[in-house]
């Protein structure tokens, strides 16, 4: 699917002889290497690619991905895709089955279902790795249409036999589509063990094509969606995870997703804002009240999604904020009254780009959401696309609001599914970028 800005993508590294219960992890939580898909960790490392190549690449990404979020009306938003193919900026490298069978999957907060390739392949994209053999798991089980796991799953519909059929279509025309089923999960921890997940709900994919890279196998979807890893794994880690996104100039490096109590986000600095339930269920939606440029604050009043509350999603995936096009021509030219630079042409979809070339002072720019104040810093508000270009990181779409993982980055960003709040942390340590 054409979706914005690259997905919520990491790659877990399975290691280690011992396992852990989810139980056990539950008592300490646990923590998972996070790595961007641009790092010499991932599979879809491309080692020709420079600094400002993975930038731009990342940015275009953003303009693809808003298409999985925007459907032609907000009323048929939960009939439109999950997720799009191979735009993850995150991988994530699971096992599943028993014996346990290592897969490298998108990971996307911006969809729910969990699905792989498997074995038979009526039609399958070239992958790199095996496919997996269901066959061949102990733990393997798949669903009648009748239970209650296939009613999870959005979009399922009974075979001729009365097994639970899945289907997932995305903007690009990219589609998976196979048996609803469960199967055993493993998660690498590296606070300790790997961690084992039983029963997870899932979709053996049997006919899938589209734009997916051959060096990933499936989708791992982070949403707020039944069918979500997150919901599934649902009070054992207190319906908590957090994450905190390294700049592009530390790509080389990793960080970390938590879960339960090591993604608890407390201390001097955070704040929290609500969460906002809405159609669809899989998208975080917050609540943005205004955006200050130094003293001057500008109220964001458009309702991209029919509500006031709820007017922007969250995405760690989409690399840019995205703003409706009036209220970001207001912040756009409150920023620029504030530069004292040359504006330059930068990249296709970036209004605001400056002559890097020559220092010049960023503004103090703070998002207002509902009950929290996140002051950005420069790394969050401009982007070095060259070496002698730097563009504003916000940009207009019509009608549409996604705050991105640019403007996270630095950030220690903890969602509580339960209590349905969102935190936001500063990290100690900022990159002018």
């Amino acid at each position: 699917m054409a979706a914005i800005v690259s997905l919520f993508a990491f790659v877990f590294a399975i290691v280690g002889l011992s396992n852990l219960s989810l139980i056990q992890a539950q008592k300490g939580g646990f923590s998972v290497e996070l790595i961007h898909r641009d790092s010499p960790k991932s599979p879809l490392y491309n080692h020709l690619d420079t600094t400002y190549n993975r930038v731009t690449n990342a940015l275009r990404r953003s303009f693809n991905r808003v298409h999985r979020f925007k459907p032609t009306s907000v009323s048929t938003m939960e009939a439109e895709a999950d997720v799009i193919a191979d735009s993850g900026e995150y991988l994530m490298n699971i096992s599943i089955g028993t014996p346990a069978f290592d897969i490298v999957a998108i990971a996307d907060t911006g969809s729910d279902l969990i699905w792989t390739q498997c074995k038979p392949c009526s039609q399958c994209f070239p992958q790199n790795a095996p496919l997996f053999d269901p066959t061949a798991s102990s733990t393997y089980k798949k669903f009648s249409c009748r239970t209650s796991q296939c009613g999870d799953v959005e979009g399922t519909s009974c075979s001729s036999n009365g097994s639970c059929q899945y289907s997932v279509s995305y903007g690009d025309g990219s589609y998976s589509k196979g048996e609803v089923a469960a199967d055993t999960l493993t998660l690498d921890s590296t606070t300790g063990s790997p961690v084992v997940v039983p029963n997870v709900i899932m979709g053996c994919g049997h006919d899938n094509d589209g734009s997916f890279d051959e060096n990933t196998s499936g989708i791992i979807g982070l949403g707020g969606g039944d069918s979500s890893l997150i919901s599934q794994l649902g009070t054992t880690v207190d319906g908590k995870f957090s994450y905190c996104l390294l700049p592009f100039s530390e790509a080389g490096n990793s960080s970390k997703m938590n879960f339960g109590s090591d993604a608890i986000v407390s201390g001097n600095g955070a704040v929290s804002t609500p969460l906002t339930k809405q159609s669809p269920q899989t998208f975080y939606f917050l609540t943005l009240e205004a955006i200050s440029v130094g003293t001057n604050r500008i109220k964001y009043t458009d309702k991209p999604f029919g509500t006031d509350q709820g007017n922007i999603i969250i995405d760690s995936g989409t690399t840019l904020t995205l703003l409706p096009d009036d209220f970001y021509s207001e912040l756009e030219s409150a920023v620029s009254s504030m530069i004292n630079a040359t504006k330059v042409n930068g990249p296709e979809g970036l209004n605001l780009c400056y002559d890097a070339t020559t220092e010049f002072a960023v503004p103090d720019i703070t998002v207002h959401f509902s009950g929290a104040d996140v002051k950005l810093q420069p790394l969050n508000t401009f982007v070095l696309v060259s070496e002698t270009v730097a563009c504003f990181t916000f940009s207009p779409v019509p009608n549409f609001a996604i705050y991105g993982n640019l403007a996270q980055m630095n950030f220690l960003v903890g969602y509580d599914t339960i209590k349905q709040t969102v935190w936001f942390k500063p990290s100690l340590k900022f990159i002018e970028f």
